[in-house]
């Protein structure tokens, strides 16, 4: 037979444990040890008033007053009878009359020959409780710490959405379902498997004394008539005239494609409906319109279950709404990230994730539509990647999770034009974008690599290191042993020592030690050729200086013939003369990787250091 344990009993196991998250011990006395003198009445009241404050707004608590941080019980002592019941009951008026507390149980008990008080306040979770001079606290771990009232919201917010999914829905039953569905599932499960047992097994259901109790995800997945259960089960899509949303006159939304339903019918039409939207109709190079297809179905329908898989459901009026602007498409869906998960922890697409319906997406795993959790975002951006297109755009505010999927190439004007020398190499996607990394002669390390590539196994990058040295066009500026010694020295990792460098095909691969060895002694320099590097299609108004910073990127002892002008309008050219052939065709090569004004820069080498007069 069990014997209730009685509260003196209760209150001496909880000093014994300490302060904590749930527990809390306030002095009545005040001053050094050994020579402590009674503490004011309304500051001991003010502290009964701020503990139980925290304690409400977070998951309930216990005050002992009368009790030292380190439990040792001081008492009540030299505190008038009148005084104590003050205690006892200020936190009556202690507490903002809006937000009063309430089921506030309070004790007056002697232990160890002291009178000590209890207090015990449940946890709030239909209001936020605030001090009666308006301050909102929280406890936190040890302590009870000013707060906003939104961080409150949000927390509770986010705990409800996390049980949303597993909470029972009254009056449902499995009629109300779709059965064929649920039956199909049940098949995927165990072949022969009944719907009511299917759904028992995947936790969408269970048995009580009134029958089979349908949870939420069971009829967000598959209620015939959700809006009984859910208002805002819906996707809408909406066709944007432009690249922003205006409003007012200027309201510019094309289209307005409503669409409701369970999560499972919402996966299939809504995507029968959006397809249309993956493609743009243009004019060809036969003459005939053709169809082209602007964003890659892959990454488009990633986002699209990642929207109905973990949506905040628990804001049921709202819904997820999918804008398609002329230049991106943006998914919206309600509910920011979870408070356990960081973007930067996403977009490093290590698998990092967190479930907010761990019932909706077990079952669209079982059915299909999903693999691993945190897969999805991962897929997303290799398949954009592969397009060579924008990787996609995260952004996570206070109620709304987004995605930006882009139809513009990955690469800007300029690294395009970079990426023409390299044409007659074949690279594969990934070596073009180790080239794009190493534009401008920037020096890379193994982890720039690494990291930009989302590459998860180190054999996938040592074999495209490999390709690229094999086809000249990636050299170290210096070798593994002085990498190690530099990693040392500067105690970092050997991966974040920059000494990769990209060259463009046919250059040396270590510039530095080649123009060493080239450089002539001072009586042959008279023998080296003299040369000229036309310099054309400079845009009108092009001041000096930014030829002379282009041309600085490759030369050093040249001298410039500025301007020569054929006609009162349009582009110019002017003449860098420079000696030796090999620094000229080099200084070609740079130039005519140039944009000015979005003008690509032409260059032509001629032998001869005349001076043109044409």
């Amino acid at each position: 037979m069990n014997t209730p344990i009685l509260l003196p009993d209760r209150i001496r196991t909880s000093i014994s444990l300490g302060e904590s998250h749930f527990r809390e011990f306030k002095s009545a006395l005040e001053g050094i040890p050994g020579q402590k003198t009674p503490r004011d009445k309304k500051s001991i009241a003010d502290d009964i008033c701020r503990t139980l404050v925290g304690f409400a707004n977070a998951d309930g608590g216990e005050l002992l007053v009368g009790v030292e941080d380190d439990g040792i019980i001081s008492g009540l002592e030299n505190i008038s009878p009148k005084n104590i019941e003050y205690l006892e009951k200020c936190w009556k008026d202690g507490i903002h009359k809006d937000t009063p507390l309430v089921n506030v149980r309070v004790n007056r008990l002697e232990l160890e020959t002291h009178w000590i008080l209890h207090f015990v306040v449940p946890k709030l979770s239909d209001r936020i409780c605030l001090t009666s001079d308006g301050r909102c606290l929280q406890r936190k771990d040890l302590e009870t710490v000013p707060v906003h009232f939104q961080e409150i919201q949000f927390s509770r917010q986010e705990q409800a959405s996390r049980v949303y999914d597993r909470e029972y829905v009254d009056n449902a039953s499995i009629d109300d379902l779709d059965i064929q569905a649920v039956k199909v599932l049940a098949d995927k499960v165990s072949a022969g498997m009944s719907a009511e047992k299917c759904l028992q097994y995947l936790g969408l259901a269970d048995f009580n004394f009134n029958g089979l109790q349908l949870t939420r995800a069971a009829v967000l997945l598959f209620a015939n008539e959700i809006w009984k259960w859910h208002p805002r089960s819906h996707v809408r899509i909406l066709k944007v005239s432009g690249t922003e949303l205006k409003t007012g006159e200027s309201y510019n939304i094309a289209s307005d494609d409503p669409i409701q339903g369970n999560i499972l019918f919402l996966i299939q039409e809504t995507w029968d409906r959006l397809r249309p939207h993956l493609t743009q109709t243009k004019l060809g190079k036969t003459g005939k319109f053709e169809a082209r297809v602007t964003y890659p179905e892959g990454a488009c329908r990633e986002a699209l279950i990642n929207a109905l898989a973990h949506r905040d459901y628990s804001q049921e009026g709202r819904g997820i709404e999918i804008y398609v602007f002329d230049n991106r498409i943006e998914i919206k869906n309600p509910g920011s990230l979870l408070a356990s998960l960081s973007l930067n922890e996403i977009i490093k697409l290590d698998g990092a994730h967190q479930s907010r319906n761990t019932l909706v997406a077990r079952c669209l795993r079982e059915i299909g539509y999903m693999r691993e959790v945190g897969e999805g975002i991962r897929r997303m951006f290799d398949i954009m990647r592969d397009n060579e297109l924008e990787l996609p755009k995260l952004s996570s505010e206070a109620s709304t999770f987004s995605v930006v999927l882009s139809n513009s190439l990955m690469y800007s004007r300029e690294h395009i034009i970079w990426l023409e020398n390299f044409n007659d190499l074949d690279l594969s996607k990934s070596e073009k974008a180790i080239v794009v990394l190493g534009y401008d002669a920037r020096i890379l390390s193994a982890n720039d690599i690494i990291k930009d590539l989302n590459l998860v196994d180190i054999e996938d990058y040592r074999k495209l290191v490999e390709s690229l040295s094999k086809k000249g066009i990636l050299s170290a500026t210096m070798d593994r042993n002085a990498a190690y010694r530099f990693a040392e020295r500067k105690k970092v990792s050997r991966r974040d020592v920059a000494r990769y460098q990209i060259t463009l095909p046919g250059e040396q691969k270590f510039p530095k030690k080649a123009e060493a060895a080239e450089k002539p002694s001072p009586k042959k320099v008279k023998d080296i050729q003299d040369m000229r590097v036309f310099i054309g299609n400079i845009p009108r108004g092009t001041e000096q200086h930014v030829i002379t910073e282009i041309v600085n990127g490759a030369a050093k002892d040249y001298d410039i013939e500025w301007p020569i002008i054929t006609s009162s309008i349009g582009p110019i050219y002017c003449v860098v003369h420079i000696k030796g052939k090999q620094y000229a065709e080099k200084l070609s090569k740079h130039v005519g990787m140039k944009l000015i004004d979005n003008s690509k820069l032409l260059a032509r080498t001629a032998e001869g250091n005349g001076k043109n007069t044409s």
